[in-house]
């Protein structure tokens, strides 16, 4: 179930939105060089975060093999700024653009209920949260996590609050096939969490290592933007929008 399209319409141009996902353009195009192999590792070892780094469980001079003769060599010094620089990196280019459209169809409407400079702060602290649930749960990963879904769950866990019942356009996919369906927000969202929940569970006892898809970042990032929510929106900016939003 893949979300194309919301029946949500907002007052606020999302400037932030598109400033998130020009930043995140710029980024992987520019420091991580649009996926060369050499610059995206450079970026991802520097830049991502490493919870094993983060929290001193892993001596100086310790590799991890990425492949192709490359490494992650940690430093042995915490790098805190990493939990900022990480929302802004990411692995590939399906990564890249699957997080951003996710961002676009669901973030517009959060700044609009908020206001911008609130989004900033509300989407920051959303993927500060996610990074630190998922460092939680692999406190000696030597693996970087990168990517800005922890912020864009939180997003989506705000959404899921404000506009549970609005229209929400999507596609299934059959294999080659594909159809187009219409669902309430709160049923695709709830399948999006059960999908990271039945995803988090092979790390369960081994959260030593980690790797792949950081699923508690998600499900920490969500759970944020649930709880957050109501202290970022604007009362005036959400009244305004209820007679226009479309409902089931």
């Amino acid at each position: 179930m893949f979300p194309y399209k919301d029946e949500n319409p907002t007052y606020l141009t999302p400037v932030i939105t598109i400033g998130i996902v020009v930043v995140n353009v710029l980024v992987w195009l520019v420091i991580q060089g649009a996926g060369a192999d050499q610059t995206l590792t450079r970026s991802i070892c520097e830049l991502g975060l490493i919870p094993g780094e983060l929290l001193g469980r892993l001596p100086q001079g310790y590799e991890l093999p990425l492949g192709q003769g490359m490494a992650c060599v940690m430093t042995g010094t915490p790098a805190w700024h990493t939990a900022v620089t990480s929302m802004f990196l990411h692995g590939g280019w399906f990564h890249l653009l699957g997080n951003m459209w996710f961002l676009w169809v669901f973030g517009n409407n959060i700044e609009d209920s908020m206001g911008h400079g609130r989004f900033v702060v509300f989407y920051l602290l959303a993927g500060l949260i996610a990074a630190a649930a998922q460092v939680a749960a692999a406190p000696s990963s030597p693996v970087p996590m990168v990517g800005a879904s922890g912020a864009i769950s939180g997003v989506m866990g705000a959404y899921l609050v404000l506009f549970p019942r609005v229209r929400v356009r999507t596609l299934i996919f059959f294999g080659f096939f594909f159809t187009r369906i219409t669902v309430p927000a709160w049923l695709m969202l709830v399948y999006w969490v059960f999908l990271q929940l039945v995803g988090s569970l092979p790390a369960i006892g081994n959260a030593q290592t980690g790797g792949g898809v950081a699923f508690m970042a998600h499900l920490g990032g969500f759970a944020a933007g649930v709880v957050l929510i109501k202290l970022f929106t604007r009362r005036d900016f959400l009244n305004r929008r209820r007679p226009v939003v479309q409902t089931f």
